[in-house]
Order: C-alpha cells, then sequence, then structure tokens
C-alpha cells in the first residue's frame, strides 16, 4: 500500500479496511488480520496498525472478542458509509465543486466521465 502525505497513515489504513467492508471482501463476523499480520502486510509500525483498530472500535465499525482477536461488526456497513459520506461531503466535494467552477467545466462531461468509470472497474 502506497500512503499520502496529506493525511495520517493510521487513517489511510482505517481506509483500506472500510474499503475492504464496502467492497464486502470482509463482511459482518469475519475476522479481521490481527495487529501484526497487518502491519507485516501494509509494512508499517503494529502501534500504528493498533491506533487505527482503536479508532474503527471508536466508530462501532469493529469490535474485539477477548483472546480471538478483531472482528466486523453487525453495523460495519452502515457506519462505513456514514462515516465515508460525511468525510467526503465535508472535505473531498468542495475541492471537486472549486475545481469544476475553476476550470469550466461541464457536470455532462463529468457524468460521462463517471459512467465510464464505474463501467471499468464495477
Amino acid at each position: 500500500m502506497e500512503f499520502r502525505d496529506n493525511q495520517a497513515i493510521y487513517l489511510q489504513i482505517a481506509e483500506y479496511i472500510c474499503e475492504r467492508i464496502l467492497l464486502n471482501q470482509w463482511t459482518i463476523g469475519d475476522k479481521v488480520p490481527s495487529v501484526r499480520e497487518l502491519a507485516v502486510q501494509l509494512e508499517v509500525n503494529p502501534n500504528t496498525v493498533m491506533r487505527t483498530f482503536d479508532f474503527l472500535q471508536q466508530k462501532e465499525i469493529i469490535f474485539t472478542k477477548r483472546g480471538m482477536g478483531y472482528f466486523v461488526s453487525e453495523e460495519a456497513k452502515e457506519k462505513v458509509l456514514a462515516f465515508r459520506k460525511e468525510e467526503f461531503l465535508g472535505n473531498e466535494l468542495p475541492v471537486f465543486f472549486k475545481n469544476v467552477h475553476l476550470l469550466g467545466l461541464d457536470f455532462d462531461i463529468i457524468k460521462e466521465k463517471y459512467e465510464a468509470f464505474k463501467t471499468a472497474n464495477f
């Protein structure tokens, strides 16, 4: 995983986990890789992964079973959607709108590009 400079690594790892949940790669009750496994896989410090897991637990996206590890919560998908929508609408969409305005882009072109993106990727 390549990390961006403009966001904390633990939040980028949280996005990675949330994306797996939204794509149904990890579903309700699935065991999440351990802190060590994920740290090795993503080539980060285990403390960073632990910070991610703490963050996701606070958001009620994952939960822990004592001695067994972390698991995807029953309401994970809904919680992820709510969290990601809030982040997108508050942080990314204003930048997008600014660029649309500055570049004089037409929403018909954006819609066409969006449909092509969906077809190619999903």
